[in-house]
């Protein structure tokens, strides 16, 4: 690819139009030309010179990248659509918002601190950094002393091996059979606490990520959506070994 180029599709995503896929079905559709000659292959690179349309109309400037703090309740998939209909975080945020992708996911169940932003590149930075997230956990039942020494050294379930996870038991328990936990993962497999409770025979009745890496949850409200502010951004994703941004 020649310096200063990129394919077609993912500038026409940087524009916040769609993603890169609708866009790439976009051009075999003839709805995309450059100046003013209509594309069918998505395999073509254009440059900022070149004048791009979609059903006519110039393609809009990439607008700064934006990242957002979200509560995400239960109830809702981390996904653009699902094909058994059920509701998701994207259909739940404001028509206002432009097209934004997760860092990361929460599962249907579980709730607290997503990250949402309206870079690709941002997002998948921050999933690779290494930064550590923190889940604060209710579980039926509670861990013992070596049961938590096996956690925090790390252990293998069903041939999985899960790293590491710092484990600290909330001083204030209520004495039933409920009990809270806070747990920091270093990696953050598939479902990797409810399995890891369940290995113990403790049930994970609720689960709620409060942190992850330098951006906290703090007092925010369910489907509260908070930007963060663009002179906060540099000194945050830098954290996230992204270079100049």
């Amino acid at each position: 690819m020649e310096k200063n180029k990129e394919r077609i599709a993912k500038k026409i995503a940087a524009a916040g139009l769609c993603s890169r896929r609708v866009a790439e079905q976009w051009i075999t559709d003839g709805r995309v030309s450059v100046n003013g000659q209509k594309l069918l292959t998505p395999a073509f690179c254009v440059s900022d010179e070149d004048v791009v349309e979609v059903d006519g109309t110039v393609l809009p400037q990439k607008a700064p990248d934006r990242v957002w703090l979200y509560y995400k309740p239960t109830g809702l998939l981390t996904t653009h659509k699902d094909p058994q209909g059920r509701p998701t975080v994207f259909e739940s945020l404001s028509k206002a918002l432009p097209r934004v992708v997760s860092v990361g996911r929460l599962d249907f169940n579980s709730e607290g601190l997503l990250i949402l932003t309206t870079s690709g590149k941002w997002a998948h930075a921050m999933e690779k950094s290494g930064w550590k997230r923190t889940y604060r956990v209710r579980i039926h039942g509670s861990l013992n002393e070596s049961q938590i020494a096996q956690i925090q050294k790390g252990l293998t379930i069903k041939g999985i091996h899960y790293a590491g996870a710092d484990v600290f038991v909330e001083p204030d328990q209520s004495g039933g059979k409920n009990s809270w936990i806070r747990i920091t993962l270093k990696e953050g497999k598939n479902r990797e606490i409810r399995k890891m409770m369940e290995f113990f025979g403790c049930q994970v009745n609720r689960l709620i990520r409060i942190s992850y890496g330098p951006f906290q949850l703090g007092k925010m409200q369910e489907r509260e959506l908070k930007e963060v502010p663009s002179k906060n951004l540099k000194e945050f994703l830098s954290c996230a070994l992204l270079g100049e941004i």
